[in-house]
């Protein structure tokens, strides 16, 4: 193959290994790829993939691939990408894919251009710049596209912004509203691989200090969960009362940011917003203070801001780079504002991906064969697919339920008994 544009094609057998490793732990996705592999519900469709290109985005390739689909994948962050995995789905699964971790931006969207190149019929994306890009500069290649699909709650909301200013020009499902996709992913998935990226990068102890959690999302959920798990005194904020009430009922402590700034040591953003934490909030930070992200996009802290009080700046540790201000205290930001699960860690684990990357497989077959009466506009996952994924995870688990009995089903569906 020569459609590529990796950093090392050496790299594919340890790619593989790992592929394989992460493969074992996605029995649900198994299932659909032994189906797929017979029935070829994607044969003819070319599919431009903007995901992270991690161990467990290759099986959902594979998947895919084995489906009878043309299959190209693209970076969907500048360091999210695993080198080896990238070579791997090139050697030996012959997926064209073009991501280099540590690409610039000038790069990045160059290897998305070379995906969209491909003249793709489906999108699939985990942020929204692959369908953002289709729209703004290769409107020519709409006229082909029949659907896609969106990972990520971030690229939701880009899509959802232009299904109301009327500019999404083909219909679209939302995975990160599946059931199976937020509650494990967001919650479970992002809580651990975060404090996973946060360790690796800086290997300090979690407990006793203030952790901030900018967010009580599903993903913000997560985190603040797994920190307390870890001895952290964890600080919620928040700019919806819903989220924020319930923060303070789970336990913890709820205030703005402004308020958390000078007491907290760890800071992690996780809002889908711009500058979460801003000028503001660093010139209040205690010397030493340490801020992550794991929202999509590096936004979420204005790096800009500090970059413009910083006196000097220096990488201390591999993906921790370190301002020295005015007054020389010290601020430490990780992984570039990026996603530090994914910039310094492996990202979500491969079991809580099966359920997300089944999300993605099935959407994708439910978009085929119903694309004709969708509008464009985006949908949430049909029901059925949700609760058969979670019923797949469940046998995998060697985990079983009741049944409702005849009875049981007839009195939910009365309304003439009472008590």
């Amino acid at each position: 193959m020569e459609n590529y544009d990796v950093k090392d094609m050496n790299l594919a057998e340890g790619g593989r290994r790992r592929i394989d490793w992460a493969e074992h732990e996605m029995p649900v996705l198994r299932l659909i790829r032994e189906r797929f592999a017979k029935e070829r519900p994607l044969k003819g469709m070319r599919i431009a993939a903007c995901l992270h290109v991690t161990t467990e985005t290759a099986n959902l390739m594979s998947t895919l691939h084995d489906g009878g689909a043309e299959v190209v994948l693209t970076a969907s962050n500048p360091l999210s990408t695993q080198d080896d995995v990238a070579a791997a789905l090139v050697t030996h699964f012959e997926i064209p894919v073009f991501a280099i971790k540590g690409e610039d931006n000038v790069t990045y969207y160059k290897h998305i251009n070379a995906a969209l190149d491909q003249r793709p019929h489906m999108t699939m994306d985990d942020g929204a710049d692959l369908v953002s890009t289709l729209h703004k500069d290769r409107r020519e290649m709409l006229v082909d596209v029949i659907g896609g699909t969106e990972e990520t709650t971030t690229g939701v909301i880009r899509l959802r912004a232009m299904a109301a200013d009327g500019a999404l020009a083909f219909p679209v499902v939302a995975v990160n509203d599946a059931m199976t996709k937020h509650f494990f992913d967001n919650r479970y998935g992002t809580g651990q691989s975060t404090i996973d990226g946060i360790v690796r990068a800086t290997n300090i102890l979690l407990a006793g200090r203030n952790f901030v959690v900018a967010g009580y999302g599903w993903c913000g959920r997560g985190l603040a969960m797994r920190a307390r798990g870890m001895g952290a005194n964890v600080i919620v904020t928040e700019v919806d009362p819903l989220p924020a009430l319930e923060a303070v009922m789970d336990g913890f402590r709820v205030m703005p940011m402004r308020e958390a700034a000078p007491i907290g040591d760890i800071f992690v953003t996780l809002t889908g917003d711009i500058n979460v934490i801003d000028k503001n909030h660093f010139e209040l930070m205690k010397d030493g203070a340490i801020v992550a992200n794991s929202g999509h996009f590096n936004v979420e802290i204005n790096i800009p801001a500090l970059e413009g009080m910083a006196k000097e700046k220096r990488l201390v540790r591999p993906f921790v780079e370190q301002y020295t201000l005015e007054d020389n205290r010290t601020i430490n930001i990780l992984g570039e504002g990026r996603l530090i699960n994914l910039a310094s860690a492996e990202g979500h684990p491969a079991s809580v991906m099966d359920m997300s990357f089944a999300n993605q497989a099935l959407s994708l077959e439910y978009m085929v064969k119903n694309a004709d009466g969708l509008d464009n506009k985006v949908y949430s996952v049909p029901e059925e697919i949700d609760r058969d994924i979670a019923q797949l995870k469940l046998e995998a688990m060697d985990v079983e339920i009741d049944i409702l009995t005849e009875e049981q089903i007839a009195y939910l569906n009365s309304w003439e008994e009472g008590t």
